[in-house]
């Protein structure tokens, strides 16, 4: 049994967790709205996840990276980890593309107002 993936899961977890910190993007912003958000993203791919692995489509096969540890018949620990990770992971992309956007957005409409469009 080893830590390895958890680890690097909850690793990824932390550094987009400083990302979302530095620029105030999700967590940061609205911390319960967020924690819903992730919170209804991850019970929703565990439900596909459980449905999934009773049709006989999603299965785990032991290898030396997980702990072994199983929530129920082929469904390890560390799939709500990284579901977690996707969820997050998803909205920091989606909010920094927005705010980028947002700014572009800005920046033309200055750009036109003052004339300085094209310099």
């Amino acid at each position: 049994m080893t830590f390895l993936h958890l680890g690097l899961l909850l690793g990824s977890i932390a550094c987009i967790a400083l990302v979302d910190a530095r620029y105030r993007l999700f967590f940061w912003r609205a911390p319960l709205r967020a924690t819903v958000v992730v919170a209804l993203g991850v019970a929703m791919l565990l439900a596909w996840d459980v449905w999934g692995i009773s049709l006989g489509i999603f299965f785990r096969e032991p290898n030396a990276y997980s702990t072994g540890l199983l929530l129920v018949p082929h469904l390890p620990i560390e799939e709500p980890v990284f579901l977690a990770f996707l969820c997050q992971l998803a909205m920091v992309g989606y909010t920094g593309l927005l705010r980028l956007l947002g700014h572009r957005a800005a920046d033309r409409a200055t750009d036109s107002v003052t004339g300085e469009a094209g310099r």
